[in-house]
């Protein structure tokens, strides 16, 4: 019976999970929805609230919002380090392998659907990916400086001239958002970038330093130092939200419309926020 027992509790902490566990703290603006114990390098979340896990060694784990686990990814060792994760549709996650210039495209279940070499189609140093609105693919590539769209094969849809003729400033986009009809270059350094879905450049907002950043309609939302700041890009005011500090100890955040997601390298959790 000991053993059997023994057993048992090996295999619970062999295959961590997604525990529901709601709990309103002081501030009652956050509520703890998820929380998850395993080996944790990055996570994302898609706008039906499913979370991506990835462990520190590439693989990558779904869970739908009421904590099922939906899909495994396993093939980690084909293009070296996963350097970004894009699941702005959650049918169709894009994997982008920076060292290895490779974008991979799964379905829902995280199987592959697409896998492409960009060398092979002349994008030479593609620096950010990100899923286009029509489910084709924006690439920056940091040869030539030019924001580049492509298909699932490669086929080149439209490129914009070289940033360099266009900016006075070099432009490093470290995260490619496709969302309300528009493409956000996010870059750290510089700002945020702001395009229509044809390539012509529309204005550019001066938010920097920025830890992560996602937009969602009108409004741009950051996570900076510990706070969730929103800025709406119509009136160009900010609202700032402080993480509580007895969320911490945690070594990254990242925010949506209504999600925070704090974790560090073995527990991750999800609140759900509001203003």
């Amino acid at each position: 019976m000991k053993c059997i027992l023994y057993i048992l509790v090996a295999f619970i902490f062999a295959h961590p999970t997604l525990a529901q566990k709601p709990t309103v703290y002081k501030d009652s603006s956050f509520v703890l929805v998820s929380s998850y114990k395993g080996d944790i390098a990055d996570a994302t979340i898609d706008n039906l609230d499913n979370l991506y896990i990835i462990s520190s060694g590439g693989q990558i784990r779904k869970f739908t919002a009421t904590g099922d686990s939906t899909g495994i990814y396993n093939q980690v060792k084909h293009f070296g380090k996963l350097h970004a994760v894009d699941v702005s549709n959650p049918l169709q996650p894009l994997l982008f392998y920076k060292d290895f210039s490779t974008v991979v495209l799964l379905d829902r279940f995280l199987a592959n659907r697409t896998i492409l070499d960009l060398r092979k189609h002349n994008i030479l140093q593609p620096g950010a990916v990100g899923v286009s609105y029509d489910n084709n693919i924006w690439i920056f590539d940091e040869y030539d400086n030019k924001l580049k769209k492509v298909d699932e094969q490669g086929n080149l849809q439209m490129e914009t001239p070289d940033f360099r003729t266009i900016f006075n400033e070099p432009v490093r986009p470290q995260k490619i958002i496709s969302d309300n009809g528009l493409v956000y270059l996010a870059d750290s350094a510089s700002g945020v970038f702001i395009f229509d879905n044809y390539g012509s450049f529309q204005k550019k907002i001066f938010i920097k330093n920025w830890q992560n950043i996602a937009v969602k309609e009108n409004y741009l939302i950051r996570t900076y130092n510990d706070k969730i700041v929103v800025y709406n890009t119509s009136n160009f005011m900010d609202r700032k939200k402080q993480i509580p500090h007895a969320f911490q100890p945690y070594l990254h955040s990242f925010s949506t419309a209504t999600r925070l997601i704090t974790f560090s390298n073995d527990l991750l959790r999800v609140y759900q926020y509001s203003f």
